[in-house]
């Protein structure tokens, strides 16, 4: 069981728990930094941040550790979209110190400096800086809650005052529904939703579900965006299930595309290129 430092006492409750239940599925795995780091993509130094609450992690890098330690992703996700409301914005908390140069940064409470020396009278810099990433959390927040009145307050209601058909949540609530023309905004995972898969052929002979164009995006285990329910409704149209469409790439999906790019005669990677995307489309 590693040895972790200490959660900033500053850190919101939400943030905290994410990062308690990140921290507990990497202790299951075994994983260390390192190895985490050559699974996800993402570098030792953003999994020390991250997993020491110094800084919000992106969604694929959530759903990324999930799949590397073969554990649900939509639990942590979930948290993510509940820290990601707590209205820090993936500012990063004040650091304790350097981290060691050999061992596991962040896991052995190696590594906190002695105290700088300043001139007297002097307010600390780390001190200055948080107050300034406060100021800022507080301004986003007062911000992004007179964005999200305004929209409450002008956006039509059809119905008879009923909600508008159920959608993905984006980054704009203004956004049409995946299939509608116009851009969708940015995918956020909502767990236990399936997209439906109405996949038809368009004007250029080519297969689409409605929720990407792509045929060059490079698409892999842990992504979490709109392209992957294309892929996933794609898969199932060809007969190769990859289980929910709900938008993460994840075992069962990367299964799917293993067999589909073994029955095309392309290579075998569970990764979609190019190649994928040209079968896929056909």
């Amino acid at each position: 069981m590693s040895r972790w430092k200490q959660l900033p006492d500053s850190l919101d409750p939400r943030v905290r728990q994410l990062a308690v239940q990140m921290r507990r599925i990497k202790d299951h795995s075994g994983l260390g930094l390192q190895a985490l780091a050559a699974r996800t993509g993402y570098s030792r130094a953003s999994w020390d941040r991250y997993l020491n609450g110094r800084s919000l992690p992106p969604q694929e890098a959530v759903a990324a550790l999930a799949r590397a330690c073969n554990a649900d992703p939509a639990r942590l996700l979930a948290l993510h979209e509940v820290a990601v409301a707590a209205g820090r914005g993936g500012g990063e908390a004040e650091d304790s110190g350097k981290t060691g140069e050999t061992g596991e940064t962040g896991e052995t409470g190696e590594g906190v400096t002695e105290p700088e020396s300043r001139p007297a009278g002097e307010e600390p810099k780390g001190r200055v800086r948080g107050r300034r990433r406060l100021l800022t959390a507080m301004v986003t927040s007062v911000v992004l809650l007179a964005a999200v009145i305004a929209l409450l307050v002008a956006a039509p209601w059809e119905g008879g005052g009923h909600r508008t058909a159920d959608r993905p949540v984006s980054a704009d609530a203004t956004e049409p529904a995946p299939g509608a023309s116009g851009p969708k905004g940015a995918f956020v995972f909502r767990p236990g939703k399936e997209y439906p898969c109405h996949v038809h052929r368009a004007g250029d002979g080519l297969l689409y579900a409605g929720y990407s164009t792509t045929r060059v995006d490079l698409i892999g285990s842990g992504s979490a965006q709109w392209a992957v329910v294309e892929v996933q409704c794609l898969l199932r149209h060809h007969g190769f299930s990859p289980g929910t469409a709900d938008g993460v790439f994840g075992a069962h999906t990367e299964r799917a595309v293993e067999r589909l790019q073994a029955g095309a005669h392309i290579r075998v990677d569970g990764v979609v290129g190019e190649d994928t995307w040209g079968v896929l489309r056909k």
